[in-house]
């Protein structure tokens, strides 16, 4: 690990000082509420004018409607992602609550995990050093003023550290602490408004606010995210396959995180790993080894598999051994000992085709509204037929999950009185995005195959 100097040059003009919060002109307006509130207003007024205006395409009813969704979405994606931090994370929640919106509104807000711009590199020094603590050349011999990424709540620099390591420095937006509490209680009037538009219980809103909420605080601390990185370091150990970076925690704070860089290729850079003479079968064969061995074995388990947070390390030996690199575990999730004992039950059921064993589980989870029953038992024994044709849960292809995955997506959406817990939502997506990483890379490659041992140990523990 490698420590901060002891001696330290004077601090630049205009340096921010250690004894006080980063704070500027921009942190302090946003920290009222009033320009987020000026824009979801406009965002929403706007959406209106689209309810309300004249048909202007020859489109009815349900086509009608689906172009009128995806219009809608496109206007709160734009303004959830200019105002990045708590509401562009409040879109990526949206978009794994396939029980509560509908699928055109999903989609587009799954873009919302896409890359956002950055901002100026004089408030990223600012914030550097009111958390760390003196002038950023105390700390780092070169610290590069254009970001490597950015994404909804903090963007990455590379540096150099004066022992000659390079790192990589993820810097939360300097608003984001002391907006905080304006931001939540904006987002939670939504949650109350969005309940009395669609006719959900207030109680039901308020659950999943608070499980919003509660996601957002932990990815907004980095010092839980360095420990959440070290403990699944720690699990994949034994597997010399898998790359976690090394935390700096001298350099590191609850809005500042320093890691050790890695010189890599994302996994979506298809031409980049092809110069490598990376296999895709190879490096399938690890990525799903990790993955089982986080979900079905450690429990704690890296939720954001898209490509962006997943590389090959660029080095001599990855045409034979690629060895893969893990980046960003802010979303990150520990199965509560509840929700994994149910999730075995339930799995073990669907082994077995015990369909009232598996409703009773929902039920146990309070899944199932009340006077829903009737309709969710005939949904999923058309589910469970399904599985049945193709032999069985676990005798499936990685395709045929996918599809299955799709089909289970439409139950839930075409359901009412389903509600899911918003950790097993985010567990299956997981397993989802791995799957489908898998068909992209090489289809021929059946990660579920790859998966299968530690499902079965899985299933086979002690309750």
């Amino acid at each position: 690990m490698a420590n901060a100097p002891q001696q330290r040059p004077p601090a630049p003009q205009g340096a921010a000082s250690p004894s006080r919060p980063a704070r500027d002109a921009a942190s302090a307006l946003r920290a009222t509420g009033l320009p987020q509130l000026a824009r979801l207003l406009g965002a929403g007024l706007l959406s209106l004018w689209d309810m309300l205006r004249p048909r202007r395409s020859g489109a009815r009813g349900p086509a009608r409607r689906e172009q009128l969704a995806g219009r809608v979405a496109e206007r709160w994606v734009a303004a959830l992602g200019a105002l990045k931090g708590p509401y562009a994370k409040l879109g990526q929640f949206a978009a794994l609550r396939i029980d509560v919106l509908p699928a055109a509104a999903t989609s587009a807000l799954a873009s919302l995990r896409d890359r956002v711009p950055p901002i100026a590199f004089r408030r990223i020094r600012r914030i550097v050093e009111a958390e760390i603590g003196g002038p950023l050349e105390a700390h780092f011999a070169s610290f590069e003023r254009s970001p490597l990424g950015a994404a909804s709540i903090a963007q990455v620099h590379r540096a150099t550290l004066h022992g000659g390591e390079t790192v990589a420095v993820k810097v939360q937006y300097p608003w984001l602490k002391a907006s905080l509490p304006a931001d939540l209680a904006i987002i939670r009037l939504a949650f109350r408004l969005f309940a009395r538009l669609t006719g959900r219980p207030d109680a039901a809103a308020m659950q999943l606010y608070r499980e919003f909420a509660a996601g957002l605080r932990e990815e907004l601390d980095f010092e839980r995210e360095a420990r959440v990185a070290r403990e699944i370091a720690d699990n994949l150990a034994g597997d010399d396959r898998v790359v976690v970076p090394e935390i700096f925690p001298a350099l590191s704070t609850q809005r500042v995180l320093t890691m050790r860089f890695h010189p890599a290729i994302g996994l979506a850079d298809g031409e980049g790993l092809a110069q490598l003479g990376v296999v895709p079968r190879e490096l399938l064969t690890v990525l799903a080894r990790a993955y089982a061995s986080q979900i079905f074995v450690d429990g704690l388990f890296h939720a954001d598999p898209h490509p962006g947070n997943l590389f090959v390390l660029n080095e001599p030996t990855a045409a034979t051994a690629p060895r893969l690199l893990f980046v960003d575990f802010g979303l990150s999730r520990r199965l509560d000992p509840t929700l994994r004992h149910e999730l075995r039950q339930g799995l073990y059921a669907l082994l077995k085709r015990d369909l009232d064993a598996f409703l009773a589980g929902m039920d146990r989870m309070g899944m199932i509204a009340p006077g829903a029953h009737a309709d969710v038992r005939r949904a999923l024994e058309r589910m469970f037929e399904r599985i049945a044709v193709g032999g069985g849960a676990f005798a499936l292809a990685s395709g045929e999950v996918l599809s299955l995955k799709d089909a289970a997506k439409q139950l839930i959406q075409e359901t009412p009185g389903l509600t899911l817990p918003t950790d097993l939502l985010l567990y299956a997506k997981t397993l989802s995005y791995v799957f489908s990483l898998g068909a992209d890379l090489d289809p021929e490659v059946d990660m579920m195959k790859l998966s299968l041992p530690y499902a079965l140990r899985f299933v086979a523990e002690k309750a």
